[in-house]
């Protein structure tokens, strides 16, 4: 009964949560099941029900950002891109704007440098960039992008990206606010292959 009740009361969403808050402002290290528990205002038993350990914690959210952004990625595809843009500046401009609009998320998936946790998001990052090209290779084929057989053009269009978001969240910006920029700079890391040819 009392298991049932914290259950309905301490769901894993509202533990994943506040985890990832606690994992960007005070660090992997900086942080424990019980100091978890305490910023929730649970004793840190309650979050054994849910995770065995910090480690499978931290996992749970990284499994889950990523799933989160793959799929909205893979919504892209089936949707007409918006006036003046490319598929593929598209699929970029959306990227951009889930950084942005979800700092926390992204900072967990691609800018923590702690090496214990490293090895937790390796092979997510890497089943994302996977996608990513996957999805590039197909629109630079439909559009007929001179440089489509490039086999380095889409890990330069995501560099490109995540430097973009790096640069930006820092300052909290909202994506409305550097949506100007955002397209500016989409067009340009696709314009400027083109260029590469002439």
């Amino acid at each position: 009964m009392a298991r049932r009740a914290v259950d309905q009361e301490l769901s894993r969403e509202r533990i994943m949560e506040a985890a990832r808050h606690l994992f960007i402002t005070k660090g992997y290290r900086g942080i424990s099941m019980r100091s978890i528990g305490q910023h929730l205002g649970y004793s840190h038993g309650s979050l054994y029900y849910h995770f065995k350990e910090k480690a499978e914690l931290f996992y749970a959210i990284v499994v889950k950002d990523f799933e989160s952004l793959t799929h909205l990625c893979q919504q892209v595809t089936k949707r007409t891109p918006a006036e003046g843009l490319t598929k593929a500046e598209q699929l970029m401009l959306e990227f951009i704007k889930y950084g942005l609009e979800h700092p926390h998320q992204y900072e967990i998936m691609f800018m923590l440098r702690d090496e214990e946790i490293l090895a937790y998001c390796r092979n997510e990052q890497t089943k994302c960039f996977n996608m990513f090209e996957s999805i590039v290779r197909s629109f630079l084929q439909e559009e007929r992008h001179p440089l489509e057989s490039n086999p380095s053009l889409p890990l330069s269009m995501f560099l490109g990206m995540h430097g973009f978001i790096s640069y930006y969240i820092q300052d909290r910006l909202t994506f409305e606010e550097i949506k100007p920029a955002a397209v500016a700079h989409v067009k340009m890391l696709s314009h400027s292959t083109y260029r590469l040819t002439s």
